[in-house]
């Protein structure tokens, strides 16, 4: 099975290494609206704080003035609540040129920070720890991430640690944005970031009916082994937000998830593409997964969404990011550029 790494944001390790040298890093797309965010309020919690967490229970003396993150997202959330953070990931895959994201980077000049403030660690071989304990944090992240116990262990030697609190990179977004807000005494700022962002969602819900009741798949494939359909469970955040956004999982997709819960991955053999459920297929696309070569697949071409032309061969990985690593900044792009795609692909319009 693929690192869970790197398919935490894009697509199957595999591919990713293959795709590596055609990832876009100039600027992200999507919608460049103001992100979503709170005024800070004046009110602050009380210190300290005890946080639980998948690898216990953390706590935090003081209100901390110096926040690092180890997940993609939580800078996104930190941001939000107008917080600067020290340290954050680079983003490798669907970042621009700064190995940032435009949301994260408006948001950021909005608050008055600085894209020099935030030390950007390359974290494609793994937790970077000097260069966290580098950015001389009194707080670590890791709630959009799957940092194992060993991890964990080594973070909490630099300062205090949070991990993530559902499943390795499946916590949903609004538990990110609760328990990072409880982290750095803002809670009531976090309960508003979360109900704003609902809202906002609602909207686009209610503004495409069409896409209640209908399921939905996203998959992966491996160019140089197609024996095989990757799809992402349903606890994986990819299908939360389909799953946010009004679709129901593909019963194909619910079936094999509940055969492995811990899973956020799971393979359907491609002698089986012709049994996956779904009115709509997701994937991501490249000069090697495109949507044509796939169709003249034997096996592959058999999937009935592909064949029906109801498919999103994602190839903007900007865009795309929005959905796979959710925050309150990244839903306008989520709304904005991604849902009216699957909107597109569920009447039939394949879209890219």
């Amino acid at each position: 099975m693929p690192s869970r790494r790197r398919l935490l944001a894009a697509a199957p390790l595999a591919a990713l290494i293959l795709a590596a040298t055609a990832c876009s890093t100039g600027p992200t797309g999507g919608s460049t609206d103001t992100p979503s965010s709170v005024e800070p309020s004046i009110s602050r919690d009380s210190f300290p704080v005890t946080v639980d967490h998948a690898h216990g229970a953390t706590t935090v003396e003081q209100a901390p003035t110096r926040v690092a993150t180890v997940g993609w997202a939580d800078a996104d959330t930190l941001a939000a609540l107008g917080i600067v953070p020290v340290g954050a990931p680079a983003i490798t895959w669907g970042g621009n040129e700064g190995k940032s994201t435009d949301w994260f980077d408006a948001q950021l000049a909005a608050i008055g920070g600085d894209p020099a403030d935030v030390a950007r660690y390359d974290d494609s071989a793994g937790i970077p720890f000097d260069d966290i304990a580098a950015a001389a944090p009194d707080l670590i992240l890791g709630l959009s991430s799957g940092i194992s116990e060993e991890d964990y262990t080594k973070l909490t030697k630099i300062a205090p640690t949070v991990a993530y609190t559902v499943a390795p990179w499946g916590t949903p977004w609004q538990e990110q944005v609760t328990t990072i807000g409880k982290a750095v005494g803002r809670s009531e700022d976090a309960a508003g970031l979360v109900a704003d962002t609902e809202a906002k969602i609602q909207a686009a819900v209610e503004a495409n009916p069409d896409i209640q009741g209908k399921t939905a798949a996203w998959a992966w494939f491996t160019p140089t082994d197609l024996s095989t359909v990757g799809l992402y469970t349903t606890s994986d955040l990819r299908p939360q937000m389909l799953r946010e956004f009004g679709f129901q999982d593909s019963p194909t997709v619910a079936e094999l998830s509940a055969k492995d819960p811990e899973a956020f991955s799971v393979n359907l053999s491609a002698e089986k593409a012709s049994e996956l459920e779904a009115d709509v297929i997701v994937f991501y696309a490249d000069e090697k997964t495109g949507p044509e070569m796939l169709k003249k697949n034997d096996l592959i071409g058999q999937i009935p969404a592909l064949k029906q032309d109801h498919y999103v061969a994602s190839a903007d990985n900007a865009t795309a990011l929005s959905m796979s690593l959710p925050s309150p900044l990244s839903v306008s792009t989520a709304v904005d550029v991604f849902l009216p795609k699957l909107v597109s692909a569920l009447n039939g319009t394949p879209a890219e």
